[in-house]
């Protein structure tokens, strides 16, 4: 048995669902293809950045479909040394959220379909031939067989599209491992906290709301800190034994402590092979500074989309190029600039003075908290007549979605 579409994507979560609703808005036939049953947990902080809402509110999503949608009005770090500030997003609209991977995930499937899409779920694609011909050939786990003109590979950080297509695949595919575990929370519903471990530098353990009286915990670490994984529950007890963590969960764990894979090296991986393109995790686009990855997933799956319907010709090497050069344009400037952040915030003394930015004027750390949550590009922070500070948050409209800011 066989299938023709326009385009076959391969992975349905954030990536591969803002491509298929932008191609299937444009008129494509579009296949995607997920090893997963959805609604499926994803082990995620859940955080969702002011990049990430805008390109939902492009994407037509409606938080109200969303179990466990978050709005987030505050923002509360900690420095290593001890210090708090907290800063409040600006009114009008809104600069961050947090919402389940398993529901937001499961609501981006149902926007893919209402779009036009068709959704295949547990199925994997097995064999992959063709990407420099005519037309691409793909083996389902069904015993199908798949032709079309483009591939969109937003399959995750261990890509098996990659493998596949004998790309090399790098032998620890990611740069930070993080770590998850969702907790009964009777705090502050709208209050992201984020502490700047000493120990934990240039990672940072954090503390995210969920709706009905849950919250999202976790931390960070580099891989190169990592000796052996089985030492990381211990690890993770005495940091919740510290005082002023201890809070956050003492209404009690919910489930079990997981990890993932973080993979931010967007400037050293094949962003196109032949009629393939990359998106997402697939393209190690994750924010190198704060692990990041939504709103960088959503952004590249909409490049991936933008570039094969610009390639009228049906030029492979086209629409790889044109991906390639918009994954670059978009994403390699911040990506160089949180590099040279991360390794200034592992420095315990410019970490103490960062934090203490955010708290100076209650405008500069509106600022600095729509810096940090990708409101514009974060290399504009050197141009300060591009910052825009007027500008209304996602979902302006708050009415038609949840409370408005007051």
């Amino acid at each position: 048995m066989s299938d023709t579409v326009d385009v076959l994507i391969v992975g349905a979560g954030p990536a591969g669902c803002a491509a298929a609703i932008e191609l299937a808005r444009a008129g494509h036939d579009v296949l995607v293809a997920d090893r997963a049953t959805f609604p499926r947990d994803k082990c995620c902080g859940d955080g969702l950045t002011t990049l990430a809402l805008r390109h939902l509110e492009h994407l037509a999503l409606d938080p109200l479909t969303v179990d466990g949608w978050t709005w987030i009005d505050r923002l509360a770090l900690r420095s290593p040394a001890g210090s708090t500030s907290t800063v409040r997003f600006p009114v009008g609209g809104w600069f961050a959220a947090v919402a389940p991977r398993r529901t937001l995930d499961a609501a981006l499937v149902e926007a893919a379909r209402r779009a036009g899409a068709r959704v295949a779920q547990a199925t994997t694609v097995e064999a992959i031939e063709g990407v420099f011909g005519d037309r691409v050939a793909a083996t389902l786990s069904t015993g199908s067989t798949v032709h079309a003109t483009f591939v969109v590979a937003a399959d995750g950080a261990w890509s098996p599209t990659r493998r596949l297509l004998g790309d090399r695949v790098e032998r620890v595919r990611s740069d930070w491992l993080a770590f998850r575990q969702y907790v009964a929370w009777d705090g502050p519903a709208d209050t992201i906290h984020v502490a700047f471990e000493p120990d934990l530098l240039p990672t940072y353990f954090w503390s995210f709301p969920l709706a009905d009286g849950a919250a999202n915990v976790g931390f960070g670490l580099h891989v190169g800190a990592v000796a052996r994984l089985g030492a990381l529950g211990e690890r993770w007890r005495q940091l919740l034994a510290r005082d002023h963590l201890a809070r956050f969960t003492e209404g009690g764990v919910t489930d079990r402590l997981r990890a993932w894979p973080i993979p931010a090296h967007v400037d050293r991986v094949r962003l196109a092979t032949g009629r393939v393109l990359y998106a997402g995790d697939a393209a190690a686009a994750c924010d190198a500074l704060t692990g990041e990855g939504i709103g960088q997933a959503l952004e590249t799956g909409r490049h991936a989309a933008r570039s094969i319907v610009e390639a009228r010709s049906c030029d492979p090497a086209a629409a790889g190029r044109a991906h390639t050069r918009r994954v670059r344009a978009s994403l390699l400037a911040d990506h160089r600039l949180s590099i040279a952040m991360m390794r200034l915030v592992a420095d315990r003394r410019l970490a103490n003075v960062g934090v203490a930015a955010f708290g100076w004027r209650r405008s500069v750390g509106a600022l600095l908290g729509r810096w940090m949550f990708e409101d514009f590009p974060r290399h504009r922070i050197v141009a300060p007549s591009s910052w825009s500070n007027r500008r209304l948050g996602a979902y302006a409209s708050a009415g038609d979605v949840g409370a408005a800011p007051s």
